[in-house]
């Protein structure tokens, strides 16, 4: 098989384990409704682009409602992210990906302004680069695109800092890679971030 995957990192959308850092101004509740609608706009988008494959590599497990209305609604696979650090869990999903297709995006569902358009322009740069990202304006990144799985990328990373793209940055540099950055975009994680999500999503 070739083609491009795209694959949606997401944590199952249930009250006390989605959106903690939300939970101040959301509520528990709250914080894991806005996860839910985060990840289907992000599945939404995904399918847009009518990858050869999408799936949702699932946290703790796929076994939640959502994921399985999300599955029957867009034909898409589901996997769970198994253990290890983020890092870990994101390298072993590419490394299962780029066995069967030529290219690999993974999202995660933090980032309302990652569009089909902006997926499109990231699945072009693999034709010309190693490895394709969208910064947060955190500090962090939106999207990786990979061509082939590179452990170096994803291991000893500062997770969840805004030091993440700067220690990627090093890693390429150091082992490399050509690699594309399109226009930063903002996650939602704290409740200052909730100014940048779509009108009416918090209604």
């Amino acid at each position: 098989m070739s083609g491009t995957a795209i694959i949606i990192f997401a944590k199952a959308p249930m009250a006390g384990l989605a959106k903690t850092r939300l939970i101040p101004a959301l509520g528990a509740a709250g914080a894991a409704a806005l996860a839910q609608r985060m990840l289907v706009h992000a599945v939404h988008v995904a399918a847009e682009l009518a990858p050869d494959t999408l799936e949702v590599c699932a946290a703790p497990d796929a076994t939640h409602p959502a994921f399985g209305r999300l599955a029957r609604g867009h034909g898409l696979q589901l996997a769970t992210q198994g253990a290890g650090d983020l890092g870990q869990r994101m390298h072993l999903a590419f490394v299962r990906m780029l066995v069967l297709h030529d290219r690999a995006l993974m999202i995660g569902t933090d980032a309302p302004a990652l569009d089909a358009a902006c997926l499109r322009q990231a699945q072009g740069a693999l034709e010309e680069h190693d490895a394709v990202f969208v910064p947060a304006l955190d500090g962090g990144y939106a999207l990786i695109g990979l061509r082939k799985p590179n452990a170096s990328l994803f291991d000893n990373i500062a997770w969840s800092t805004s030091a993440v793209m700067a220690q990627t940055r090093e890693r390429l540099r150091a082992g490399g890679l050509r690699w594309a950055e399109l226009p930063a975009v903002a996650d939602v994680d704290e409740p200052a971030d909730l100014v940048h999500l779509p009108a009416g999503w918090l209604l």
